[in-house]
């Protein structure tokens, strides 16, 4: 096993093996501002109703304050650690005609990072079960872009589908959306979002037949059904970096 401890320079790093782009540039505060979250979750709301319930009176001021971040030279990027030296890279990929956000696993160990989902007009994913999501969300580990947990669930949701919640999803979600958002009816939104589950909607997961974890879904690059989706090789390193 490596060791847990990290650098700065592998949590907000200046490349990304195997990923082209940049340059890639920590934008920590971002997180602190309530209107990055409505543009970085805007993917998950799937209804007019549900994008009223994200936005609220602040649709113009959102759409304003995420316009500007697009239009940036360099690519806002943030990092989730995960156990044993792995983390997921969030990328916001301002490229002029192709701007997205890219969810991507690494280890120092690999020559490439995997790709786990695109947020964008051509959406891949999910890339993250919910147990998974919350794994990574609570693990506290230190070095990346943030250690709360709230902050970590939202910058991870756009890559999760998931068709089977626990009780307490909707709960959780809730606090997550109270506590770094400001919307007027977390509740609500909270329901809303993991019921219709965005661009991929649910996936069923499951481990059998294979050994470790994939999806159904039709654009997960963690479906081995999906002419596009990774070898089984490097479907095994990414369920087990990402196991709760």
């Amino acid at each position: 096993m490596m060791s847990s401890v990290m650098n700065s320079a592998d949590l907000h790093p200046a490349r990304i093996p195997g990923y082209d782009g940049g340059p890639f540039t920590h934008q920590v505060g971002l997180l602190d501002e309530p209107l990055f979250w409505l543009g970085h979750l805007y993917s998950c709301a799937h209804s007019e109703e549900v994008e009223e319930l994200l936005f609220g009176a602040d649709y113009e001021a959102a759409g304003d304050f995420q316009r500007r971040l697009w239009e940036r030279a360099e690519w806002p990027t943030f990092t989730v650690p995960l156990a044993d030296d792995h983390r997921v890279h969030i990328v916001y990929r301002t490229f002029a005609d192709d701007t997205g956000t890219d969810f991507l696993l690494h280890h120092p160990g690999w020559d490439r990072a995997e790709v786990l989902a695109r947020d964008d007009g051509h959406f891949m994913g999910p890339g993250l079960s919910w147990p998974e999501l919350v794994t990574a969300a609570d693990n506290a580990l230190p070095g990346g872009s943030t250690t709360d947990p709230h902050a970590r669930l939202l910058l991870l949701l756009p890559a999760f589908g998931d068709d089977e919640m626990p009780d307490g999803a909707v709960d959780r979600l809730a606090v997550a959306l109270r506590a770094r958002t400001s919307v007027e009816a977390p509740e609500p939104l909270a329901s809303a979002l993991l019921e219709g589950q965005g661009a991929p909607g649910p996936a069923r997961w499951t481990t059998a037949g294979h050994g470790f974890s994939t999806n159904d879904g039709a654009y997960s690059f963690r479906n081995p059904a999906n002419h596009f989706a990774l070898s089984a090789d490097r479907l095994t390193r990414v369920a087990t970096a990402l196991a709760p």
